[in-house]
């Protein structure tokens, strides 16, 4: 590795103008205004500052270094894990003449040369590298001949073991603090419970870095969880609705991606596979259609998804259980980038939950990751247990309250069954408080079952006034009554002290008589179906502006194929809502629509302009017809 000492030309940057971020965000990305802590948070790193950025996806984390990266001085290097998210960054950025390159290992000799040679004659405000390309001693010495306005760290989740998508090559990000000081960083990521916030700060040395924590809440998603019972004709019943729209779904195994998605075809549904067995070039030729073509379902092992910016994917289905709530938080947030609507649907049974404890056992990780893998895959099942607000039950592992129930989930839609499990917590957190909060939940349920172990003779917890007490039901009913006291927050797991139960306020409360609670019945019921099976609304348009809207997707495909670039770079579904909603007749009148800046004014204003012309002449063939 090449020599970690700092370089010399690595000094402070002088902040530039106050209003800057703002005008960027008009001029080059046609936006209004901030959102959330976007403009804090610009601020903070245009000054100097480093940032750890929490913030789901969709919310504009990419804006929070791209907007400092033209602010300052010199060339922001960004980290990020997948050549497809790189690419996608590229396509959208190129659009608004930012002067962005990527260096990594599909690029052909030349294009690699020429990026080196921008980079090194100060002609790059961005330059997106994967991590291990970054570490390489040759690409460091040339970052030494460069002036570095930032460093910012995509995906930084992966730098946690704790994480679900844990990258070792992340680890030695952290030795960039001492090689670039006076350099700020920014490490962002969309899903990260309060382990991994702190593995990233530590990891990567931003001990200093201010901590921007923004809602995790997608509200424009629907959450829809179900017992497994026909998994074919369930996914089926969910697509009926949404046939035309671009989707994904997930499956565990290579085996059943193929036979997922070949079972899609044969009902006439377009579906392609998508998963490490395939030859390179047919995942890269499905992943492009996925990206360029309206109406396409992926069918996907967990593979597919994190390098995936595509706005307007409109629902993400599971077919088997997720390892953990973050993994499940992070696919399904590949749905409704755009702030439309979007449903998900996972289907889960008792056999996912034998087959991922399985693979958490058999795997080659230290005792502790496994311990922490086991708990976030309780997480999971007891959110799809919960009989409570999915929403509020998911932000909850968040660290995130909500005060009411979201209204958009199939609990709140389709209210299920549930039993009055008072005096069985009771009895759970009795055995908590009895052990002195000091022991987990299989130790616990032992104790209720009045099991004969070791450790129970150890500990003397044979004694108990709880030992024995809850034999009227069985390990699996116990399970799950823990997994939903921790959903529903009357219990919390300590993982600094080896995965011990905790009784919280609430718990106290339920223990003493003071509160009640119930627990869900499983059973997938009709109505529960029908809510899975409904669909949002996408775009509320008038028939008339609504045939506009059609008539400008057709040319934005038409623009988009002549650039061999997905469409949604071109112009976001929101973008053409707008303008078919506002009719404008002059560039002028573009300039207030979000979504376009004068760049894209520049180079797409006149077309959009005869788009409208065209429709508004009924008499004109071109009218019904679209581009030539």
């Amino acid at each position: 590795m090449a020599s970690l000492e700092p370089t010399r030309h690595a000094q402070p940057i002088q902040t530039t103008a106050s209003d800057q971020p703002r005008r960027i965000l008009n001029t080059v990305f046609g936006l209004p205004g901030f959102r959330g802590d976007q403009q804090e948070i610009i601020e903070h790193v245009v000054a100097g500052g480093d940032a750890i950025v929490l913030m789901p996806t969709g919310g504009g984390k990419s804006l929070c270094y791209q907007i400092p990266a033209l602010c300052r001085s010199g060339v922001a290097i960004v980290v990020s894990p997948l050549i497809a998210l790189m690419r996608n960054q590229v396509d959208i950025l190129r659009q608004l003449d930012v002067r962005v390159a990527t260096l990594n290992s599909s690029l052909s000799g030349s294009e690699r040369f020429k990026a080196k040679a921008a980079l090194r004659d100060g002609r790059l405000d961005l330059l997106y590298v994967a991590p291990e390309r970054l570490m390489m001693p040759d690409f460091l010495e040339m970052l030494d001949g460069a002036e570095v306005a930032l460093l910012a760290i995509d995906e930084a989740h992966c730098v946690s073991q704790w994480g679900h998508d844990f990258r070792p090559e992340y680890l030695q990000l952290g030795e960039l603090a001492a090689r670039f000081p006076g350099v700020p960083r920014i490490a962002l990521t969309a899903t990260a419970d309060r382990q991994t916030r702190e593995d990233i700060r530590r990891r990567l040395k931003l001990d200093t870095a201010r901590l921007f924590l923004s809602s995790f809440d997608r509200p424009n998603i629907r959450y829809a969880i179900l017992p497994k019972t026909e998994p074919r004709r369930q996914l089926m019943s969910f697509l009926k609705t949404r046939q035309g729209e671009s989707g994904i779904v997930y499956c565990l195994s290579r085996k059943s991606v193929d036979e997922t998605a070949a079972g899609l075809q044969a009902s006439g549904i377009r579906a392609l596979p998508y998963h490490a067995g395939l030859d390179s070039a047919i995942r890269s030729h499905h992943q492009d259609a996925f990206l360029k073509e309206d109406g396409l379902v992926l069918v996907a092992t967990i593979a597919f998804g994190m390098g995936i910016d595509k706005p307007d994917v409109r629902f993400v289905a599971h077919l088997d259980l997720p390892g953990s709530l973050e993994a499940y938080y992070q696919e399904t947030g590949r749905a409704g980038r755009d702030g439309l609507p979007a449903e998900t649907l996972l289907l889960y049974g008792m056999q996912d939950l034998v087959l991922r404890r399985s693979m958490i056992d058999q795997s080659q990780s230290p005792i502790e990751v496994k311990r922490i893998e086991r708990a976030k895959l309780e997480a999971l099942l007891g959110v799809c247990e919960t009989a409570s607000c999915r929403r509020q039950a998911i932000l909850a592992h968040f660290g995130e309250r909500m005060a009411e129930p979201c209204g958009n989930c199939d609990t709140c839609l389709a209210p299920v069954e549930t039993w009055d499990g008072t005096v069985a917590a009771q009895k759970a957190m009795s055995a908590v408080f009895r052990t002195n909060q000091r022991f987990g939940v299989g130790h616990l349920i032992d104790i209720l079952l009045g099991a004969n172990t070791e450790k129970m003779r150890r500990f003397g917890h044979s004694r108990l006034p709880t030992f024995g007490v809850g034999k009227e039901f069985g390990k699996p009913v116990w399970s799950s009554v823990f997994r939903q006291l921790i959903v529903q927050g009357a219990v919390e797991i300590d993982h600094d002290h080896f995965g011990a139960i905790k009784l919280t306020a609430l718990g106290r409360d339920i223990l003493h008589g003071k509160a009640a609670i119930s627990f869900r019945r499983d059973r997938a019921t009709r109505t529960a179906t029908a809510a899975v099976a409904k669909k949002s609304e996408r775009i509320e348009l008038g028939k008339r502006d609504a045939q506009l809207f059609a008539m400008l997707k057709a040319e934005r495909t038409y623009l988009a194929k002549s650039q061999n670039v997905p469409p949604y770079v071109i112009f976001q579904d929101d973008t053409l809502a707008a303008i078919a909603v506002a009719h404008p007749h002059s560039l002028a009148e573009l300039e207030g629509i979000p979504g376009i800046g004068r760049t894209k004014i520049d180079r797409y204003g006149m077309a959009i302009l005869d788009v409208i012309a065209a429709f508004e002449r009924p008499d004109d063939a071109d009218a019904s017809t679209g581009p030539k």
